[in-house]
């Protein structure tokens, strides 16, 4: 229950960034859980084990995520994470939360490659390698298609500011 405790809103948000729906994003959380600790004899050191917790939520997430884009989509519930400034001190709080929203209302509207691996690169921290492998893309089809996800971002963000 303590391992639960620990990780489990770092793994819930880690998966309603890449499904976009909560319920689905607790289910797979749940499902993640009862999955590491079920293999807990594969894990290969102790220290690792959040870092391999998140992977299978992000894998489970990338998996129930294209499943359900087949079919339907489903709205994503509202996200909202710390932006801080270069010096890593959080600015003005209200000022920041409202671009923070605004940020993750606009990352909504990118395709859904580019919203998953700018998740990946930029929320969940993974490096191109990492994220080539998780995506099933080449390494340099997962830096362009990361440097056309911040492009289009930044013009969306342009355009935003300008209504």
């Amino acid at each position: 229950m303590e391992v639960y405790n620990r990780y489990y809103k770092a793994m819930y948000n880690t998966a309603v960034r890449i499904v976009k729906d909560s319920f689905e994003a607790e289910d797979i959380m749940q499902d993640s859980f009862l999955t590491a600790f079920s293999k807990l004899d594969s894990l290969k050191e102790a220290v690792t084990f959040g870092s391999w917790l998140k992977r299978i939520v992000i894998n489970n997430s990338i998996y129930h995520f294209n499943k359900k884009n087949k079919y339907n989509e489903v709205a994503l519930d509202d996200v909202l994470f710390k932006v801080e400034d270069e010096d890593g001190i959080a600015s003005d709080y209200e000022f920041t939360n409202l671009k923070a929203q605004q940020i993750m209302e606009t990352m909504k509207t990118l395709k859904d490659s580019y919203r998953v691996a700018l998740t990946l690169h930029l929320i969940e921290g993974y490096d191109y390698d990492e994220i080539s492998e998780i995506m099933n893309i080449t390494y340099a089809n997962c830096r362009t298609t990361i440097s056309r996800a911040k492009e289009s971002l930044r013009q969306k963000l342009q355009k935003r500011a300008v209504n």
